[in-house]
């Protein structure tokens, strides 16, 4: 069936949003109840939002909130180590790695300088039969604090990597310590790879081939990368070719209407719809996951960005009565769309407490 898509409402691209369980984690070094909330507001986060374990904030909200944390801790690992990580440690770093010829060398440049200034774990590149494995090994029994923080270091030397590269480094794998945490966490969205467990250590695994890559960038092309950091390790080397990212792309288009079927995106990608289903599994995803998640991260945008009714967010993201959109957006977040958008606050509010 043919189908023609409608014009876009938004001209913005529809980011994904963050598990409101990657908040609480970023906040555990913060034991003040008035403090956290301080922490919360400035970065336009209402703290009643942390009361739902399904609510999802925006990444704008989750990089404001990178930023709150340095600043309230004067630490860059925002209180999450035995001791703090000096500010500055991470533009340091960054400037001394452009000046290497290849990836690897620069990782391991990279590795060396944070080997002097993390306490509580040792990072390592493993070569072996092909495989870079670029492992988080702990230097002592670790809290939650503590581990939460190796996470963060995998996060960050990933997209640091990326960007020395100007793209996405295919990782094959992502290694976690405690099933509990990896059912909770986005790490393989993240990473766009699975994730294997692994008693006493954290990682990821890619092919070495990688390491021989050049680094691109330079001493100018750094100082725009810390300037737009932490944002932009967000968002810019997400697998934009992966199928789950092509049909998010091509479901924004049909927003506002019914959405195509499974085998009608099948017709549009010349496939058969069997093998879209395979394709999808080996990501992780299902077309229904799709759909859902994209309606319920527009309908964050809407909430949190514009003071449209309710009704016409409803509209924009496909349901023709209100009630079927507050039970759709109940189930994906744990509160009504009303709710959610009392839970925010606007950015010239939280500008004004910074």
């Amino acid at each position: 069936m043919n189908r023609t898509p409608s014009t876009p409402l938004t001209q913005h691209s529809i980011q994904h949003t963050v598990a409101v369980y990657q908040v609480v984690q970023m906040l555990m070094a913060i034991e003040d109840e008035n403090a956290r909330s301080a922490v919360l507001r400035r970065a336009g986060i209402l703290p009643g939002l942390l009361e739902s374990k399904l609510a999802r904030v925006t990444q704008t909200q989750f990089a404001h909130l990178m930023t709150a944390l340095v600043r309230h801790h004067r630490d860059e690992f925002w209180g999450l180590s035995t001791t703090a990580l000096p500010l500055g440690s991470f533009a340091m770093g960054c400037r001394m790695l452009v000046g290497h010829r290849k990836l690897g060398e620069a990782l391991r440049a990279g590795l060396r300088y944070y080997h002097a200034l993390l306490p509580d774990f040792v990072p390592r590149l493993v070569i072996s039969d092909g495989m870079a494995y670029l492992r988080m090994s702990p230097r002592h029994a670790l809290n939650d604090r503590q581990a939460y923080a190796v996470r963060v270091f995998m996060f960050l030397s990933y997209g640091v990597m990326c960007w020395l590269a100007a793209r996405r480094i295919p990782v094959d794998e992502v290694v976690y310590q405690d099933s509990e945490v990896a059912r909770r966490s986005d790490a393989s969205k993240l990473f766009q790879a699975p994730i294997h467990l692994m008693a006493g250590e954290w990682g990821y695994r890619f092919d070495a081939k990688w390491l021989e890559l050049p680094v691109v960038q330079n001493k100018e092309s750094v100082e725009e990368f810390l300037h737009q950091a932490p944002a932009c390790l967000l968002v810019k080397y997400r697998d934009q070719a992966s199928l789950t990212e092509r049909i998010r792309r091509m479901l924004r288009r049909y927003l506002s209407e019914e959405m195509p079927s499974l085998e009608e995106v099948s017709d549009m990608l010349a496939t058969t719809p069997q093998t879209l289903r395979r394709r999808l599994q080996r990501e992780g995803q299902g077309y229904q996951m799709i759909k859902d998640a994209l309606r319920r991260d527009v309908a964050v945008e809407y909430l949190t960005r514009s003071d449209l009714p309710l009704l016409e967010v409803a509209a924009r993201v496909g349901f023709s009565e209100a009630s079927t959109f507050h039970r759709a957006f109940k189930a994906w977040t744990g509160l009504t769309p009303g709710a959610y958008r009392q839970a925010h606050i606007e950015p010239s509010e939280f500008e004004a407490l910074v």
